[in-house]
């Protein structure tokens, strides 16, 4: 049936995703048909797939934003489905929606989920009204300086400010005071208007009460054709730096399992209010010191974390993508076992966390743990594009076996040429807090102080 229906699958994107969509498509006997721009003529992802499409330039608006050069290509290799992986346009409802009426299957829920879910105030008013917990908030778009400061009163300093579009943190910043959250309120705004594309456009802004010690937790959700979500366990993502996440790690250390059956509970409520379909995050913020929660975003897509989960349920998230989309409601229970971590391999200053392009003289990866890569010793990782480069993913009976595994790997993996941060991820296997389990949102802020 999957042949019949999705094949062959075209895959909106690039990089070290493109590479681990190709995987599954093929795996299932599907061809995989990749698009690229002129930067990545040379990446793995371009010559693995079974056949390929230069879209233009580097630039992403000339490339891989091109909803009418996408489509040109499916049209042209024949595909029958668009997998956009995350980034780019996973979350944009329109190229969603274009994909649908072009007659093709997208492999990922309705435009009305993403519509629904890509604004954050009214995904916010969603959740509060399917009983699942929020932070005390606006439940309308800010649009002035004036209303925010009101707003912050009546909620209580300090607030998070951010736009109601947009996510990955962008924008995003916490106000103590009134003259904190001007800086704060002109700093969304400024987000809010790239976000929309439009310089004169008013800023929508939301603002939440903070939690001073919090974890990012986030559930993995799945939605099945016959109505059914199903939640696939919890992911920590708390090593943040600037509101981006590094390190990710399931089951999380910090949460009880009291509190872990709540949230997989509200997610699959938060999942059954917009009739999710395929894979989907319900991401939360914990109260460390309460052991409580509340929603923050869902994000409509396959997340880049997503191999945490694939290592401790033994499932195969692409996949089961893929079925979804052709119309099946695949038997799925989640039985998490053992400790998964990954860590973020960046082009980027391992101090300051500034991009570090450049060619990739040496690339020698780590045995016997899971390497998501999109690149391979020559390539060039521009300065055009995330400079994720590849993610290393360990998996032990126990955190404490994970962590002595990740210490060999990080160690073990050679990269010269680019600036990466492998110094940070050894440094943080040996951070006292991280290993404790016992951290927060604060921790790389902290190690930098």
């Amino acid at each position: 049936m999957l042949t019949e229906t999705l094949g062959p699958v075209l895959i909106a994107n690039r990089g070290e995703i493109a590479r681990r969509i190709i995987r599954s498509v093929q795996r299932l006997g599907l061809r995989a048909v990749a698009v690229y721009s002129e930067a990545d003529a040379d990446l793995p992802f371009v010559t693995e797939a079974d056949e390929a499409v230069l879209l233009g330039p580097a630039n992403p608006a000339q490339s891989y934003l091109d909803v009418d050069k996408v489509l040109a290509a499916a049209r042209q290799t024949g595909a029958r489905a668009v997998h956009p992986g995350y980034g780019f346009l996973a979350e944009n409802a329109a190229f969603a929606r274009a994909v649908v009426e072009a007659g093709l299957v997208w492999v990922g829920p309705a435009p009305e989920a993403i519509e629904q879910m890509g604004d954050k105030i009214n995904a916010r008013n969603l959740m509060e009204n399917a009983g699942v917990p929020v932070a005390a908030g606006t439940r309308e778009p800010v649009t002035d300086l004036e209303k925010a400061v009101a707003a912050a009163a009546e909620i209580g300093y300090p607030v998070m400010v951010k736009t109601a579009g947009g996510g990955g943190g962008i924008g995003m910043s916490v106000a103590h005071d009134e003259q904190g959250l001007t800086k704060a309120f002109e700093q969304a705004a400024r987000a809010a208007a790239r976000f929309a594309g439009d310089a004169d456009a008013g800023p929508a802004i939301l603002l939440e009460r903070y939690i001073e010690r919090a974890r990012h937790v986030e559930v993995q959700i799945l939605g099945l054709p016959d109505g059914t979500v199903v939640a696939l366990g919890e992911r920590d993502c708390s090593v943040q730096r600037r509101h981006q996440k590094v390190v990710e790690e399931s089951p999380s250390p910090g949460i009880t399992p009291e509190l872990r059956e709540r949230m997989l509970a509200a997610a699959v409520r938060a999942g059954e209010a917009v009739g999710y379909l395929g894979a989907g995050t319900v991401e939360c913020l914990v109260d460390a010191d309460h052991q409580d929660f509340v929603f923050l975003e869902m994000n409509t897509r396959l997340q880049v974390e997503h191999p945490v989960t694939e290592l401790v349920t033994g499932l195969d998230l692409v996949e089961l993508q893929l079925r979804v989309a052709a119309g099946e409601s695949p038997r799925v229970r989640a039985e998490p076992r053992g400790h998964a971590i990954e860590f973020r391999v960046y082009a980027e200053d391992p101090k300051r966390f500034f991009p570090g392009p450049g060619k990739i003289t040496v690339w020698r990866e780590p045995a016997d743990v899971r390497i998501d890569s999109g690149y391979v010793e020559g390539n060039t990782v521009t300065p055009f594009y995330d400079p994720l480069m590849a993610k290393l993913c360990v998996y032990g009976e126990s955190r404490a076996e994970a962590i002595a595994q990740a210490k060999g790997a990080i160690a073990a993996f050679a990269i010269e040429g680019p600036k990466n941060n492998l110094p940070f991820c050894g440094e943080l296997l040996e951070n006292a807090e991280f290993v404790s389990g016992d951290y927060d949102t604060g921790l790389v802020g902290r190690m930098r102080a």
